[in-house]
């Protein structure tokens, strides 16, 4: 008897009060999941509502699909060379042509996607998930939002100095830059990434201070300010998520100007190092016959980033038309 007294009185007691948050966030962690998919296909309507979106969204798909599944779509190597047929026309066995060493262009060109979109080459046998174009994009956004953040949420001192150095990075012509950082750094899948995210960090932080310039005299901001929180919690929990529609919209429009970037960089023999197929390079080297007759490698390849970058731009304007829609 007194042993199970001991027992009883070794249990720690339950208060009402901890009871009711336990079963409230109980119900919180129940509600989640339904808010998530109720967001996701919200989402999908207004991206399915657009009819340029679904195209721009189209295309875009089409490449990722061929990037990710380039190995099974051809049965060459994109360094694989036919000497019997240079700068050849479609045929059967090449059914985009070859360039002047024999290359099947068909192979470059979804190989070159998959350098693009899906994986970006640090060395021979080391890539890191998601293309160079990607990765320069999302890293502009890290710095540039942080940036952005801090300058329109504290302003002040902090606000002139970030802006105005951003300014006199903006200052210089956006291609005299590129060309000036990577003549510096040389050419590489990262010294490209490097460029990209040095060119658009400054654009990205005006845009995300301008958002955050008039979000911060919200009323869930001031509450927020109430209750105590910090600045970062503020910065990144109540001000970003409002803020993410125009960052994404902006996000895919600068992964078109990456991607026309790159090919610029790859045409001046300042991207992807050869025998890189890097599309830009393929136009490049291509242009050189086609007074010829053989047009083909520079056509392939200039088709492949001016749909890559219209599908970007559409989907980014049919996204930004459907979703003023709901404001």
């Amino acid at each position: 008897m007194n042993t199970t007294d001991s027992k009883n009185n070794s249990e720690p007691e339950v208060s009402d009060g901890q009871q009711a948050e336990s079963r409230h966030g109980e119900r919180s962690a129940l509600r989640s999941g339904p808010k998530i998919l109720t967001t996701f296909s919200s989402s999908l309507g207004v991206l399915f509502s657009s009819r340029i979106a679904v195209i721009g969204l189209s295309i875009v798909l089409f490449w990722v699909a061929v990037a990710v599944f380039a190995p099974m779509l051809s049965p060459y190597t994109p360094y694989e060379q036919d000497w019997k047929a240079p700068n050849q026309g479609p045929t059967a066995a090449h059914i985009l042509g070859t360039d002047e060493l024999g290359r099947d262009l068909w192979t470059r060109l979804i190989y070159g996607a998959r350098i693009v979109l899906i994986i970006l080459p640090i060395s021979e046998d080391l890539w890191l998930p998601g293309g160079t174009a990607v990765w320069g994009v999302f890293v502009a956004l890290l710095f540039g939002t942080t940036l952005g953040l801090l300058s329109g949420y504290h302003g002040g001192w902090l606000d002139e100095v970030v802006m105005r150095l951003l300014d006199a990075m903006m200052a210089i012509p956006i291609i005299l830059l590129f060309l000036i950082i990577m003549s510096t750094l040389g050419a590489s899948a990262f010294n490209v990434v490097i460029a990209i995210t040095i060119v658009g960090t400054p654009g990205i932080a005006r845009l995300v201070r301008s958002l955050t310039l008039d979000i911060r005299t919200r009323e869930y901001v001031k509450a927020a300010q109430t209750r105590g929180e910090s600045s970062w919690y503020i910065m990144f929990v109540e001000i970003l998520p409002n803020a993410r529609g125009p960052i994404i919209v902006d996000a895919m429009l600068r992964i078109g100007y990456a991607i026309f970037a790159m090919g610029t960089l790859g045409f001046l023999g300042l991207g992807m190092p050869p025998p890189s197929p890097d599309w830009g390079s393929m136009v490049a080297k291509g242009r050189e016959f086609i007074l010829e007759g053989s047009f083909w490698a520079a056509l392939w390849p200039s088709l492949a980033i001016a749909s890559l970058v219209v599908g970007l731009n559409l989907l980014a304007d049919g996204l930004r038309e459907e979703s003023m829609k709901y404001q």
